[in-house]
């Protein structure tokens, strides 16, 4: 599948609605942009990842999902379709969640075109990298490479999945050749459905599992819908159906859901057996610093004694790790596809496209 659309280079985005600010209110938008986010259009937003930063250099690799699964980071633009909500506020959330009303409904009216979504995000993206240029210690092939947007994260803040029109950005995302990896809370498997029933899944989807049963899901992530168990169990009931790369990332909280493996293992089975599993402590930044502190932490260390004791008892094994992520990968096997052949870094000299 070769490409046919140029992707911008730093051009003024074109969504300009003069109702920027309804989705988005005034101090949203004013701590997004104090946090280096770029806000596109009504209800988007893009940041540059640290690891696309460190990147840049050519020598200091790249986030721990370029070792585990092949992803460029200096190609990889990290975004939300619905930075505006989300129906939890999670403890450990290293984003502004304060500002989310709980109001899911606001994303009724996040009509932004899928199509411009991608274009302004890519332009945004570029128009912070384009500073690198003139720095000596950035890798030119890098930043050249750079320039050519292989992949989306589409994560960042807010809940994804509750933009109505994902099922065709993702479509869009995919005919550009460019990968996606969607991240979901699990409240929603319904949409999770319809992507399956509209063959607009994500390269590979990731689905949150922050606790081990519905009394501490209730504690860290503090859902704002009342049948969030019910919801949770039926996202992982959907993916074991789901034909595509599927993940299941756990973010360890020292104290809070940093127990009972056996739990987790009997929530891992209901999403299947071709489901990876990522044990991964949390991290002291952001607005989470006001919630949680540096003793909530765990060391790689004990990330992989726990990550050991899930894979016990599920009879799997820990098939990578990186210690500077303090992040554990497990599976059931591991398999020579994991990590995605992208080819050549510029996409117009592509001989043997990736199947997206």
């Amino acid at each position: 599948m070769k490409s046919t659309t140029q992707q911008p280079l730093l051009s003024k985005p074109k969504i300009e609605s003069t109702e920027s600010t309804k989705l988005f209110t005034d101090d949203y938008k004013n701590e997004l942009e104090n946090a280096s986010y770029a806000i596109v259009g009504n209800h988007s937003a893009v940041e540059i990842c640290g690891w696309t930063k460190k990147s840049m250099k050519g020598n200091e690799g790249g986030c721990y999902k370029q070792k585990f699964y092949g992803i460029r980071s200096h190609q990889c633009t990290q975004m939300s379709p619905a930075a505006v909500a989300c129906d939890q506020k999670c403890t450990f959330c290293w984003k502004a969640n304060e500002f989310f009303s709980g109001k899911q409904d606001l994303m009724e009216e996040a009509n932004d075109d899928p199509n411009d979504i991608i274009e302004d995000s890519i332009t945004a993206h570029l128009k912070k990298l384009s500073g690198f240029g003139g720095n000596e210690r950035i890798d030119k092939q890098t930043f050249e490479e750079s320039k050519h947007v292989r992949h989306f994260a589409i994560s960042l803040t807010g809940e994804p999945t509750l933009y109505k029109r994902l099922p065709e950005m993702i479509e869009e995302l995919h005919r550009r050749e460019i990968s996606s990896f969607l991240v979901t809370n699990g409240l929603h498997p319904e949409v999770l459905e319809k992507l399956d029933k509209e063959n607009a899944l994500p390269t590979q989807l990731y689905m949150s599992l922050d606790a081990p049963d519905k009394k501490t899901w209730k504690k860290i992530d503090i859902p704002l819908i009342p049948d969030f168990w019910e919801r949770v169990l039926g996202s992982l009931k959907t993916m074991s159906k789901l034909k595509t790369r599927k993940v299941l990332r756990m973010t360890l909280v020292r104290e809070w859901n940093d127990f009972d493996a056996k739990g987790y293992a009997d929530l891992i089975r209901r999403s299947g057996e071709d489901t990876m599993i990522e044990v991964k402590s949390y991290m002291h930044l952001g607005p989470a610093r006001k919630r949680l502190s540096k003793k909530n932490m765990l060391d790689h260390e004990e990330v992989r004694i726990f990550a050991k004791k899930i894979a016990g008892e599920l009879g799997w094994k820990i098939i990578d790790e990186a210690e500077n992520s303090r992040v554990v990968l497990i599976a059931k096997n591991d398999w020579e596809g994991r990590k995605i052949d992208f080819g050549n870094p510029i996409p117009d000299k592509v001989s043997n496209p990736f199947s997206c």
